[in-house]
């Protein structure tokens, strides 16, 4: 996974996990048997936490880090996790957007958090695979870490691997497993998961001129005679170890269906200059969905700007007891929706929080909102098939 193509350009990350800042709304879709989340800096065997930092863990077994990974971000979080003791699956989400049919690069920082210890002189180690398939199941590219071993001082590094967009796809389910099981040596922190758009380099065309030879006694046009051309085969890629099962081997060679996706205006410079993280994403049945905005805590101020689907909705909004009520609709001809939250104070109390109340026919889902002068908090609403 460590691989890098050296023959195409990369584009500036499409999608960016980061985890947010302080008590996040957890992005993790997975309802693992294995894994449960909790809020503190030492999670136990079996457990996950969004934290800025790990100190003093386990007899101060596990490294001092004093920040997540992300440059610049001001107490953001990583996703740190204490292994379970049974292998499995830890973390899964679901990714919309993305180009059919072209190239990207995934990548994502990891640390193993362990110290080096005479305490744990044969440690099992992390061992991740990535896995990302289709809304249907079917597996487009499976690669892993390998054995992510504990250094003398906190180490992130960085994995990578290029994978292509099925025809007619533009959505997929990111799932990370850890192969082995729990105990001294398997824990783990990661951070910064992007993906980003891989294109060829515009080619370089050249061009043959003729030439005129002249002679004492007479003039001579002749073309140089023609050199034999051979077509220069395209380098290689690096390999990367992809794991696909071979039921899916053929499953791209016809087509299928084709979505077509939703067409948005160009977003404004806030929703550029900033990240947008996803912190909800809703499946619902076609209707009205109905939407309340609160102030999540104490009413300290806070004001936001609200856009949807790249229009601005709301603008300089002051969060309260009252909630912004607005409505959007869901149906065939409308099937994507994308809500941004920018925060246009901190409060007096940073960061800018609320509470998002989503109403869906006979449903009710909550939304717990964060956003600052770096991030925005995004919703996504599709329709369900």
């Amino acid at each position: 996974m460590k691989a890098q193509s050296t023959d195409c350009v990369l584009k500036p990350p499409q999608i960016t996990i980061h985890f947010g800042s302080g008590n996040v709304y957890d992005i993790n879709m997975g309802g693992y048997s294995n894994y449960e989340r909790v809020q503190n800096y030492c999670p136990e065997d079996g457990h996950y936490t969004y934290t800025n930092y790990t100190s003093d863990c386990f007899d101060d077994d596990w490294h001092t880090v004093t920040e997540d990974h992300t440059p610049g971000d001001i107490s953001g979080n990583m996703l740190l996790v204490n292994s379970s003791y049974n292998a499995g699956s830890f973390f899964g989400v679901r990714l919309n957007g993305l180009k059919s049919g072209s190239v990207y690069q995934f990548a994502l920082w990891l640390m193993n958090v362990c110290k080096i210890s005479d305490r744990c002189p044969f440690p099992l180690l992390p061992d991740i695979t990535i896995r990302l398939q289709t809304e249907m199941g079917k597996t487009v590219a499976q690669f892993g870490t390998g054995e992510i071993i504990r250094t003398e001082e906190p180490h992130w590094t960085q994995y990578r691997a290029l994978f292509t967009m099925p025809p007619g796809e533009t959505s997929l389910t990111l799932t990370m497993i850890n192969n082995n099981p729990g105990g001294c040596g398997n824990d783990f922190a990661l951070d910064d998961i992007t993906f980003r758009e891989c294109v060829l380099p515009t080619p370089v065309v050249t061009t043959t001129t003729k030439k005129t030879v002249v002679t004492k006694n007479q003039t001579a046009t002749t073309k140089t005679p023609p050199k034999k051309t051979t077509t220069e085969p395209e380098k290689s890629k690096p390999i990367i170890p992809i794991e696909i099962p071979k039921k899916d081997s053929q499953v791209y060679s016809t087509p299928v269906s084709k979505k077509i996706p939703p067409i948005f205006p160009s977003p404004p410079p806030v929703l550029i200059t900033r990240t947008n993280l996803l912190v909800k994403q809703i499946e619902t049945e076609a209707g009205e969905i109905r939407i309340d905005l609160y102030d999540n805590g104490e009413i300290d101020g806070d004001t936001v700007s609200i856009y949807y689907n790249n229009t601005l909705l709301k603008v300089n909004a002051r969060l309260s007891s009252k909630p912004i009520t607005f409505y959007i609709v869901v149906d065939a001809d409308h099937p994507h929706h994308e809500l941004i939250m920018v925060a246009e104070n901190l409060g007096s109390i940073p960061p800018n929080t609320s509470l998002m109340i989503i109403t869906t026919g006979t449903k009710r889902y909550q939304a717990y909102i964060s956003s600052n002068e770096q991030k925005n908090a995004k919703v996504i609403f599709d329709l369900k098939e």
